[in-house]
């Protein structure tokens, strides 16, 4: 993660946000004598709720466990038929 001073983050807004928008890569702004903060576009902060909805969900959390074990069951090619399906 980036970091950059308060300051610098007021002189340069646009490019920072621009930066955290199209990067995707949050962005830590320190402040001397303040508790630093975190900068993140909408969508990753989105995306980071729905993470949290369904790590902290024990109904979903079991099904995708139980889905990772029956994958895990399931039929794996051998490396001559996945050179026969690719034409090696």
């Amino acid at each position: 993660m980036e970091a950059v001073s308060v300051n610098q983050f007021r002189s340069n807004l646009k490019e920072c946000i621009d930066s955290v928008v199209d990067t995707h890569d949050t962005l830590k702004v320190t402040r001397r004598n303040a508790e630093d903060f975190v900068v993140m576009s909408a969508e990753d902060w989105e995306r980071h709720q729905e993470t949290i909805y369904i790590l902290q969900n024990k109904h979903l959390m079991k099904q995708i466990n139980k889905a990772r074990s029956a994958d895990s069951k399931s039929y794996k090619p051998s490396q001559e038929e996945i050179d026969a399906i690719i034409d090696i």
